[in-house]
């Protein structure tokens, strides 16, 4: 097994705790908002993955470098700036979904927004579930 060269690890951290100690009002509310979400939707428990990501369920992955490792299925962080959303491995084909979504913008297997209030929630939940179908189908997925 070649080592993993992914920083972001699990740990034993409080998730409720994290959310709760977020100090800007509105990042609080919508992070403690995204963690019922998730809760829901993909009914697993979450997982502090390195200090400020909620990450649910477990992949592990292996690329023809050799280069493997494990990562969160899918999660979210409240970020300073930001909330991101981890949808993995990315957004291939879900340009109708993200045009109903609301104001974000997007990196390659994050979604950037700036509060809930911007998003239709409940095309956020299509996505999620999308990319937890979609790692479900192609890689060995575990839920910790």
């Amino acid at each position: 097994m070649a080592k993993s060269d992914n920083k972001t690890k699990p740990s034993a951290a409080s998730v409720q705790e994290f959310v709760s100690s977020i100090e800007h009002d509105t990042r609080r509310t919508d992070g403690l908002a995204l963690l019922e979400m998730f809760n829901r939707v993909t009914g697993w428990q979450p997982r502090m993955w390195g200090p400020s990501i909620i990450g649910y369920g477990r992949y592990h992955y292996k690329y023809t470098s050799g280069r493997e490792g494990d990562f969160l299925v899918t999660g979210f962080s409240p970020r300073k700036s930001s909330l991101s959303i981890y949808i993995m491995p990315g957004y291939r084909d879900m340009g109708e979904k993200l045009a109903r979504l609301g104001k974000h913008k997007t990196g390659r297997s994050c979604l950037y927004i700036n509060k809930l209030a911007d998003i239709e929630l409940n095309v956020l939940e299509e996505i999620v579930l999308d990319g937890i179908g979609y790692m479900k189908t192609n890689y060995d997925v575990f839920e910790d």
